[in-house]
Parts: structure tokens; C-alpha cells; sequence
């Protein structure tokens, strides 16, 4: 770093366990770009502070994670039309003194997706476990990318209803509890994605599904990544089943997050191995 670095980071609370700079970071070393990434704890009495702190100390961008992927919307200046169709973003780009937020989550998923299992996303039947931020950005995406249609399970019912209404604007979705999917017939269904904790270190144990449900026609995706491989991806596979986990996902949305800072494409290559290799050394 010198007195021409630009300065990019990550926002949330926690974030001590952040991946972010750890990618960014390596992925400008190897492009020879002078920029530099640091993880900022940020409480969420401070958000405010911390936008107006992007401006003021001239960071070319951040990324945002948990908790404030939704509130710091109010502080910027304009968001992505994508981003405002999912409601929340997870990158601020500093536009000379104009902020505006984006959302590379959904897109960061389908990418890694499209990489990784070579399908294609159109026409196909989605089930989406959980209806918090994450099941909200990939089910927005896949349904403004062309599937079929949708359904949205979730343990609260009503959740899983207001974000089946909204994807709905796009594609015919239905919303249930996830304690009644053993009355869904999975041979009707080409995607399971899985966006809750559920299989989460340290419940490794667990699965948001039933395993007599998957067969070999399914794609199931993760999206945990800590273990790399769930007991549901385990399960999938010897069913069978292509599996893709969450590692691509959040490779592919730190990639585009560095492109909308830098106007370059990364070495996505090189960012996925440091991230396996910290994941595995943890």
C-alpha cells in the first residue's frame, strides 16, 4: 500500500471470519491493480457513519453483508433495478462521490451454477428451502433468468407466502412449510436449492429434506460452505444427483463486486483455491 491505493472493504457485524479481503486482495496482487481490502466491523447504530465514510475517505467501493444488507439502502444515492427487485444489495460502488448499491449475489449463484453443473436455468423447476436474504436474491434471479416455476419452503409459512407473491411477478410460485415437503413429489422438480442454515457446521448432522425425496434427476445446490460438503449434498450425490455447493457462489459474487469496482475481470481461478484452502485449513 502507499499514498495511491484505493481502498475497497467489507461491511457486517460480525466480520472477523470474513473471506472477502482475503480474496480481493490476492486477486489485485495478481492484476498488478494498487488496490487494497479490509474487513470493518460496523454495529448498526454506526451504518450511517460508515456510508458517509466511503465518501469521505474516497473508497472506490464496499461489500455488505450481515446485518445490513437491507438498511443501508436508505443511505445511498441510487440502487441497481435488480437489487431494488430483490430488496436488498451487497455492493456499494463509489461512483465520484455517488453511491450506488448492487446486488451480485443472485447473479454470483447462477454463474457458479451455469459453471459448475453446465445447465442451462430456463424452463426448469425450482425448489427453494428458506425465505430469508439469500433464498430472496436467488430465487429473484432465477426467476427473472427464465425458470418455470417456483416453490418457496420455508418453517414460517407466512415468510415463505410474501416472497412467493413477489416472485410471482415473474413466474408462477407457491409457498408451504418446510415440515409438509414430504407431500411434494421431487421427480416434478430439476432444482433444490438450499438457502437455510440447516447443515451448518456445527449441525453437520442435519437435512433441511428428506433423503428418500432425492433421486438421480435432481441438480441440488448448497449454499453453505462451511463443510464444503453437507450431509444433503453427500446424500444428493450418492443418489445420483449432480450437487453444487456454496463456495462457487460466493466466489462468483466477490468477482463481480471486483469487476463493478475495477472494470476488470478477476482470476476467479485463483480466488475459489485460497478460499478451499482456508475453508479446509479451518
Amino acid at each position: 500500500m502507499d499514498s495511491q491505493t484505493i481502498m475497497t472493504g467489507v461491511f457486517g457485524n460480525p466480520i472477523r471470519q470474513s473471506l472477502t479481503p482475503v480474496m480481493h486482495n490476492a486477486a489485485y496482487k495478481q492484476l498488478g491493480l494498487n488496490y487494497a481490502s479490509a474487513a470493518f466491523a460496523v454495529s448498526q447504530d454506526n451504518l450511517r457513519q460508515a456510508v458517509e465514510g466511503i465518501r469521505a475517505l474516497s473508497f472506490r467501493g464496499v461489500n455488505v453483508t450481515i446485518p445490513h444488507k437491507v438498511a443501508i439502502m436508505e443511505y445511498l444515492d441510487e440502487i441497481d433495478e435488480e437489487a431494488l427487485d430483490i430488496g436488498a444489495i451487497n455492493t456499494v460502488v463509489n461512483d465520484n462521490g455517488k453511491l450506488i448499491g448492487y446486488n451480485t449475489d443472485g447473479r454470483g449463484f447462477i454463474q457458479s451454477l451455469l459453471e459448475e453443473s453446465q445447465i442451462s436455468v430456463e424452463e426448469k423447476r425450482v425448489l427453494v428451502l428458506g425465505a430469508g436474504g439469500a433464498a430472496r436474491a436467488v430465487g429473484i434471479s432465477l426467476a427473472r433468468r427464465g425458470v418455470s416455476h417456483m416453490v418457496i419452503a420455508n418453517r414460517s409459512v407466512d415468510k415463505a407466502e410474501v416472497l412467493a407473491r413477489h416472485i410471482s411477478n415473474h413466474v408462477p410460485c407457491k409457498a408451504m412449510s418446510l415440515g409438509d415437503l414430504e407431500r411434494i413429489d421431487l421427480k416434478e422438480i430439476d432444482l433444490v436449492v438450499n438457502t437455510t442454515s440447516i447443515g451448518m457446521v456445527p449441525q453437520i448432522d442435519e437435512m433441511p429434506i428428506s433423503e428418500k425425496q432425492l433421486h438421480s434427476g435432481l441438480l441440488v445446490s448448497d449454499l453453505i460452505y462451511n463443510p464444503i460438503q453437507t450431509k444433503l449434498l453427500l446424500a444428493a450425490e450418492a443418489k445420483g444427483a449432480k450437487i453444487h455447493n456454496g463456495v462457487g457462489m460466493f466466489v462468483h459474487q466477490g468477482a463481480l463486486a471486483f469487476e463493478l469496482w475495477t472494470g476488470h475481470r478477476p482470476p476467479i481461478d485463483l480466488m475459489r483455491s485460497l478460499v478451499l484452502q482456508r475453508l479446509m485449513n479451518k
